[in-house]
């Protein structure tokens, strides 16, 4: 399955410099807003050591990684809900993504200029969660207003469509993104179509040291049961838990398939059953999938190999109603 995730923030907080650092590609970085307009698109490999010992293990000629797609989008400000900035276009880009990477200047580096003058992360997240509510708001609003027109009649889709989106538009004029009512509102329908801004999961980066970060700011985002990581982007860090916990965002886990020609690791959502895992491999593997057989990394590694693994009785042969666990091994049997 397809990962993305959009970098958002004010101008001038780090978002271009974060993408430089996971994709290593040149990008335009400069200390004035705006200065990225069409979004960049950098592809991520997930880290996973699990991966190279699979290699090792099976002696591949190829490794391929799961990957992530990240979308440095440009900066928003105040207003841009109503188009400032060229805010609807920036809005318009994180409707293409899975979840929300939100940078938020920490540091206090005077020379690198602050849209509003000053920094304050508090109300910078203020800010654009604000900005994003608007816009959803602004859109759920119009359809409530056809919906509740053709309730009218009486017919019960319509009547339970109208009802939804009050729902939905209470939650927003309550200054709460969507995304706090529960992940299985992903798989509406109406939820599906309209593609909310606020819908999709944010993780923070919260870009400065530990000494920067006040309390406060972190029960803030905590408040909705938002992730956070802190890292000082200017000191070349290790982004490896920023790309974790985007994963653990999106509840994703990673199986993976292995042989001499080569070992991968695939992107699933934590709960598909094994149908539904080996349709990441290739869509035919779903409709005409017959068995599984499934081996988990620890006993595969510990055994030293897929025969030794079946004599010692840690191999298993599942069904479609198997569970796909993160690290399992598999070689699917199909149609």
């Amino acid at each position: 399955m397809k990962l993305s995730i959009g970098i958002v923030g004010l101008p001038n907080v780090g978002k271009s410099t974060l993408f430089k650092l996971l994709t290593h590609n040149d990008v335009h970085i400069a200390n004035y807003p705006f200065a990225t307009i069409d979004p960049n698109v950098g592809i991520v490999s997930v880290p996973d050591e699990r991966l190279l010992a699979l290699t090792k293990l099976s002696a591949s000629k190829k490794t391929i990684p799961a990957i992530v797609e990240f979308y440095d989008i440009a900066g928003l400000v105040k207003g841009a809900s109503q188009g400032q900035g060229l805010g609807n276009q920036f809005l318009s880009h994180i409707r293409e993504v899975n979840a929300i990477v939100h940078v938020v200047r920490c540091f206090t580096q005077e020379d690198i200029i602050h849209v509003e003058q000053t920094v304050d992360p508090l109300r910078d997240i203020d800010t654009i969660h604000g900005e994003l509510i608007l816009k959803d708001l602004e859109s759920i609003q119009r359809r409530k207003g056809k919906a509740e027109s053709e309730a009218r009649t009486g017919d019960k889709n319509k009547i339970q469509e109208f009802e939804f989106l009050k729902e939905l538009e209470e939650t927003l004029l309550a200054e709460k993104p969507l995304f706090t009512l529960g992940r299985e509102l992903l798989d509406h329908p109406l939820i599906k179509e309209m593609a909310p801004l606020t819908i999709k999961p944010q993780l923070y980066l919260l870009n400065g040291s530990e000494s920067d970060v006040s309390p406060e700011l972190i029960q803030k985002i905590t408040s909705f049961g938002n992730k956070y990581v802190v890292l000082d982007l200017s000191q070349d860090p290790d982004l490896t838990p920023l790309v974790t916990k985007a994963y653990e965002l999106l509840h994703l886990i990673s199986f993976f398939t292995t042989g001499e020609d080569e070992t991968r690791a695939w992107t699933i959502e934590r709960g598909w059953k094994a149908p539904q895992a080996s349709g990441a491999i290739h869509t035919d593997f779903e409709n005409k999938f017959i068995r599984a057989e499934v081996v988990s990394y620890a006993d595969l590694i510990s055994c030293g190999g897929w025969s030794q693994s079946k004599q010692k009785g840690k191999l298993r042969v599942e069904g479609k109603e198997y569970v796909v666990q993160d690290g399992d091994v598999l070689v699917v049997r199909h149609g």
